[in-house]
Parts: C-alpha cells; structure tokens; sequence
C-alpha cells in the first residue's frame, strides 16, 4: 500500500513538504485530509467583550445569528492566513457597516524580515553601557540603545540579526522576537554588564532581584517635590542618583524656601547649584550607581559654610529604597542614627510616588513591501493613503503608531494584541498579523480587490482558503 502523498505549502518562502496529518515547519500550517489549513482560527474581535475574556472557539454551524456589523466587531489578521507569494488578494478583505459608511477591513498574517522590538525596562538599575551587544542564549540580538526617565531601554532584532549573521543567530533572534511579543520571558545578557530577564508587562528582573519601582524622578526633581516637605525635619538631603544627584540645602528649591547652608561637599560634577552627574559609577546599589555606602561620595564638611556638631543629613535614593540618617559628630564625621519617624514616612512618600516598574515590549515592523500587494494592485496607492490617514492600521486589532517619512513604518504595543497573535517561519522571520481598514469608495480609488470583498457574515459562514475555525475575544475598547 503507498503512503499518501505529501503536499507543498506555499504560505511562505520555505515551501514546506507535509504528510498527511502533520504540520510544517513553522506549526501553523497542516495537511488536512489533502488541504493546508491554517491550525489556529481566525479570530473575530467584538469590543463588547472584556478585555481578554474569550469565549470558546466556534464553528459556523455553532453561530448564534447575532448581529456581526459595525464598528463593534471586526474581523483580526490573527489566524488569517498569508498573501504569500503576494501575487494573491489578502486571505480576507471584510466588508462592514459603520456609522452608516461601507468600510473594508484588509486582513493578513505579514511575513516580517524587517521588524524588531523596542523594549523599555522601568529600573534604575545599569544593565549595560549604550551600544553594548544584547545576547539570547548567547548569540546577540540587539543592543543597548540610550536611556530614557526611568528606564533603560533596548533595541532587538532588525534585518541585520534575523539574515545578517550566522543559522544561529538568526534563529536565536527570532525565537527572542517570538517570545516578546508572544508576551512570554526572555532572558538576555548585555556584554559588560547585567542578566535581565524581560516579559512584556511584567517587572524586570535583573540579576535574579525582581524590580518593584521606577524612580520618582532624578535626584534634582524629588528635591524640587519634596523639599517643603523635609525643611525642619532635617538640616540637609542628599539624593543619590546615577544621572543627577541633588543636594537640597544648594539647590534652588531648597533657596527659594530659605533653607540654609550645611557646608556639605559632594564628590562629583558639579552642574548647576545642588545638582550633581557622575558622583560615581554605573551600577546596581543606591540610585543605579555602583555604590553600597552613600558616604563615599561626600567630600569634608565646610565648618566655615555651615558644618557644625549635631548637623543632621537624610540620604536617600530616587525610588526610596536605600536610605540613610547621618548626624555629623565633634569632628564633623558623619554617624548613622535611627532614623526619626517623621522621616521615615518622608521616605515612605517617595515610594509612594513610585511607579511599578514594569517591561514595555513594542513591535516595530516594516510593512512597505509585497504584502501590500494584497490590499491593492497598485501598492504604492495603499503607503499614500496609510501616510495621508485615509487607511488605518492595527496589528491584531491594536492600534499602531506610523512613523512619518516614506514606507509604512508602524510600532504597536503587544500588551494590546490578542495572546498568541504572532508566530514565525524558519526563513527566519516574524509573522505579526496586520489589518487595514478604508472606507469602501477610498479603497476603490486605491485600486483594491474589490471583486475580492465579502460580507462578515459570510466569512463567518465560508471561511477561507485555509479553514473555516474561528474564535471570537474582547479587545476592551
């Protein structure tokens, strides 16, 4: 008895060969009884819902004849299926009433060699130097690009790491690139610097310490805060911080309220008054310096501006989570002391103030390229019409952010993507679902398939090439 046949699966450059009941390489595509179906269904998003909360998967035989129309339901790219080899219209372009206005919604799962994240990682924290190499299971991936208030931030993936370099790492980026926006763990090394592990929507942890808070602001701007507060419960404040320490009896909110000179010295740059960068290295202790000890950043006490037995010194970091009390002795040496309750709770406010420290994990993508093809047979018509705000984008239903210039360079949140909404193929590359949505006369005008539109009833009833499964989820807008 022969064996069955296998079938060729042309939803991507690998071409896979696959056997009766088995998947290709990529798990998303399988041979069913002769056919390539897409194994997870399209997924309908219905704003009615909660946010996340799914209702089980359904057949058509299973719908319940509600109403399917207008801007509360639409159909996403996620189980879709692809255009490719992009000489094909989308596997859905979705015809649907809103406001009284026909409206097509162009539905694909885009293959993306040219797309990355950007990842912000709430810590103050040194995870490594600007431009230092970012490695997945040892391979590199990305780097470490410039910090912003409170976070760190890197830069994965790209062209360059998916196609660029050796087998290994374009298959270590793209299962990194995977796992992100998949809203699952990652861990990365930076060269010269920390272990982190990331997941979108999680805190950090760095080093195996899970980070609690992001700091209120530098050292300068919890001075500017909280200084009204401090005055009278303590002769001067010292806030320690990586970028821009504070010192409140020099600074001008400390002026302004009459607090008066301590003869305090910092060992630092000095900026403008009470305002001081580089009073030590990088690092993981007070305020995301290297330092375990906040004393060793104070130089000698002026007696002559100030220093006297008995003068009291709050040291504290910008999340709240180092602190000190100081009382200089006969010989203007510093001694820690209790520290007064009422400081305690000054303390407790700049935690207060804290925000969770959380993973940020953004798709960027490049989607200017032969998909287009399957919304339009003249793509440029579709990059005119997305730059000129006539056609909308969303990957899997969340809104994205384009970026001016040429192409469609778009940016989305995967917090606000459906779980599982993006997959890969071994070329490597990433499969990020991609919608847009026109009103029907403008997608005429861009010369889209317009022999190709179908009713949302009829997709729910028909399916598509590759199945008819489908699944319906809240989006929560």
């Amino acid at each position: 008895m022969s064996r069955p046949e296998k079938i060729r699966c042309d939803a991507c450059p690998v071409m896979c060969f696959i056997a009766e009941g088995r998947a290709g390489a990529c798990d998303r595509y399988a041979n069913e009884n002769g056919k390539i179906i897409r194994c997870d269904p399209l997924t309908i998003l219905d704003k009615r819902l909660a946010k996340g909360d799914e209702i089980k998967p359904f057949l058509a035989a299973e719908w319940d004849g509600q109403t399917v129309s207008g801007d509360t339901v639409v159909v996403s790219a996620v189980g879709a299926g692809t255009t490719y080899p992009d000489f094909k219209p989308a596997p859905f372009i979705v015809s649907r009433e809103i406001d009284g206005a026909d409206f097509v919604t162009v539905v694909t799962e885009a293959i993306f060699s040219y797309c990355g994240v950007k990842v912000k990682i709430d810590t103050d924290r040194h995870l490594g130097h600007e431009a230092a190499i970012v490695r997945a299971e040892g391979e590199p991936v990305g780097h470490v690009m410039t910090s912003e208030y409170g976070s760190q931030m890197l830069s994965l993936g790209g062209v360059d790491h998916l196609t660029g370099g050796s087998k290994a790492e374009g298959r270590k980026t793209c299962a990194a690139l995977l796992s992100l926006c998949n809203k699952e763990p990652v861990e990365l090394t930076v060269d010269g610097g920390s272990t982190v592990i990331v997941q979108a929507g999680k805190p950090p942890i760095v080093d195996g310490t899970p980070e609690e808070r992001m700091r209120v602001g530098c050292g300068s701007a919890a001075i500017g805060m909280f200084a009204s507060q401090w005055k009278g419960l303590v002769d001067d404040v010292v806030v320690v911080d990586d970028h821009i320490t504070g010192v409140v009896s020099e600074h001008q909110a400390g002026k302004v309220i009459d607090w008066p000179d301590t003869g305090i010295s910092i060992l630092g740059h000095r900026s403008t008054p009470g305002r001081y960068f580089r009073v030590a290295e990088p690092g993981l202790g007070w305020g995301g310096t290297n330092i375990e000890d906040p004393l060793s950043i104070l130089g000698p006490w002026k007696e002559k501006k100030g220093a006297r037995p008995g003068l009291s010194v709050l040291m504290v970091s910008t999340t709240g989570e180092h602190s000190g009390y100081y009382v200089l002795d006969e010989d203007l040496q510093p001694v820690e002391q209790q520290m007064p309750e009422e400081l305690r709770r000054s303390v407790d406010l700049i935690a207060e103030n804290c925000e969770p420290a959380l993973c940020t994990v953004l798709f960027m993508g490049g989607a200017g390229g032969s998909l287009r093809s399957g919304v339009t047979r003249n793509p440029i018509n579709l990059t005119r019409s997305v730059q000129g705000r006539k056609t909308q984008v969303t990957v899997g239903g969340a809104p994205v952010y384009v970026w001016p210039g040429g192409g469609i360079t778009i940016m989305a949140d995967v917090m606000q993507t459906p779980d599982g909404a993006f997959g890969s193929v071994p070329t490597p590359a990433l499969v990020a679902p991609l919608e847009f949505t026109v009103s029907r006369a403008e997608y005429r005008q861009l010369g889209g398939h317009d022999d190709a539109v179908r009713s949302l009833e009829d997709v729910l009833a028909l399916g598509g090439e590759y199945g008819s499964d489908s699944r319906i989820l809240g989006t929560g807008g």
